[in-house]
């Protein structure tokens, strides 16, 4: 990995910057699909699932006998940890639920939010050199809790036209049954238009490469909303002289694995730290039976030596990491000044792994530096505030004269004449 000794502020942002395509060849790649995808609908997903995923399919529906076949391929052990992780992710996400209370503004004024759910909601699930069935749990559970009535998982089928089981398997504990043989930008073009079998959706969920990031943000301009902008995977370290290098390494190869296009960075105010680290990181690599994607992914990575804390903070807020690993004596002190973050792992025991499984937090997060103004999936993203105001004749009387000066200053007549007549009547 690259180490790098003491940088110089001015130098920070060239630095941390992602490993990225071309992007106007990206956005032409990705507009020329999703328009074949609206024009044909299932025609050209079929196609398209022949072209970049190597199967021709004959239906796009997982049947009900694929879920049992599913179901029977699943270990026991498989299952139960799936059930324990649902439950956790349930009562976490089920706390969130919003309370609204009605507020008396001005006299006679009432005004009140009630959360309402997102009605159609897709989901989407990578499954190309990792099938992320722990995603179908993320994604799925606060949207069974927020009460969507619809909910569309779409995902990549193997060559030979199947979804990996425990994908199914996590769909059927969270409840999800209107399941697609579908991935990358045909999958996101087939929820945001709708197809003969796809149901158009108002909202589209799930992280995914580069292509799956670029679509989900073209058809966000026009035609459905996203989650956020959730791209390839990353994490930044930050570690002290009492961190275990161990630990700190087994956590950057754990995002490494995910994709060639992945970033791990460490961040250290120790230089040993950042040596034994590194050769950590060359020992457990050559065990990795995914060693060639994190070998790669290893290429855009950093190991980053500051000269002090209060350097490591500054240099985390400007990085705004999708993961953030505070393995650090005091992380308490440090957790309180991180302002930019997807989600934060304290201590030298709470490893990503845990939040991408079991603990309970959502671990679809923004990445590329959009924790800056992103946050990360909860049960408040499957859900719509909508405002009420109830106004009383002693409401008009309260705040009608100010409605009609601040109308007549906007030179909007028909605004004040809307309050003018009612005082009138009164």
């Amino acid at each position: 990995m690259n180490i790098i000794k003491y940088p110089n502020p001015t130098e920070w942002t060239a630095m941390l910057e992602r490993p990225h395509r071309d992007a106007s060849e990206l956005r032409e790649t990705v507009k020329t699909v999703l328009d074949q995808v609206r024009q044909d609908g299932d025609a050209a997903v079929k196609a398209f699932e022949e072209k970049f995923d190597k199967v021709r399919l004959d239906s796009l529906a997982v049947s009900a006998a694929e879920m049992a076949e599913a179901e029977e391929l699943v270990s026991d052990d498989l299952k139960a940890a799936l059930q324990l992780a649902h439950a956790n992710i349930e009562k976490f996400h089920a706390a969130q639920k919003f309370e609204g209370e009605k507020v008396e503004t001005a006299s006679g004024v009432v005004c009140w939010q009630k959360s309402v759910p997102i009605e159609k909601v897709g989901l989407y699930i990578p499954g190309g050199t990792a099938p992320l069935f722990s995603t179908v749990l993320m994604l799925a559970t606060p949207a069974k809790i927020a009460g969507c009535q619809e909910i569309v998982l779409c995902t990549p089928p193997n060559r030979e036209g199947k979804v990996h089981p425990a994908i199914l398997m996590a769909a059927k504990v969270a409840g999800v049954s209107k399941i697609f043989k579908a991935g990358g930008v045909q999958a996101i073009g087939a929820m945001a238009y709708g197809t003969e079998s796809v149901p158009k959706v108002s909202k589209i969920f799930g992280p995914g490469n580069q292509f799956v990031m670029a679509a989900k943000q073209q058809v966000s301009l026009h035609d459905v909303a996203i989650d956020m902008p959730a791209g390839p995977s990353e994490v930044a370290v930050v570690a002290d002289e009492t961190a275990n290098p161990t630990f700190v390494a087994a956590d950057l190869l754990s995002q490494a694995e995910h994709g060639v296009d992945s970033q791990v960075i460490l961040i250290t105010t120790s230089e040993s730290m950042a040596e034994n680290v590194d050769a950590e990181v060359a020992r457990q690599l050559a065990l990795l039976p995914r060693k060639e994607i994190a070998e790669k992914s290893l290429q855009y990575s950093k190991l980053i030596i500051v000269k002090d804390m209060d350097e490591a903070v500054e240099m985390t807020n400007e990085y705004a990491p999708e993961h953030l690993i505070l393995s650090v004596d005091n992380y308490m002190s440090f957790a309180d000044r991180v302002v930019n973050a997807g989600s934060v792992f304290l201590g030298h025991y709470s490893c990503e792994s845990a939040g991408d499984y079991a603990s309970g937090t959502n671990h679809t997060l923004p990445t590329s530096g959009y924790a800056k103004a992103y946050s990360g999936v909860n049960l408040d993203s499957f859900c719509r505030k909508i405002t009420f105001q109830e106004l009383s004749v002693e409401g008009i009387r309260s705040i009608g004269r100010a409605v009609e000066l601040m109308a007549e200053a906007e030179q909007l007549d028909a605004h004040k004449n809307a309050m003018t007549v009612r005082l009138q009547s009164i």
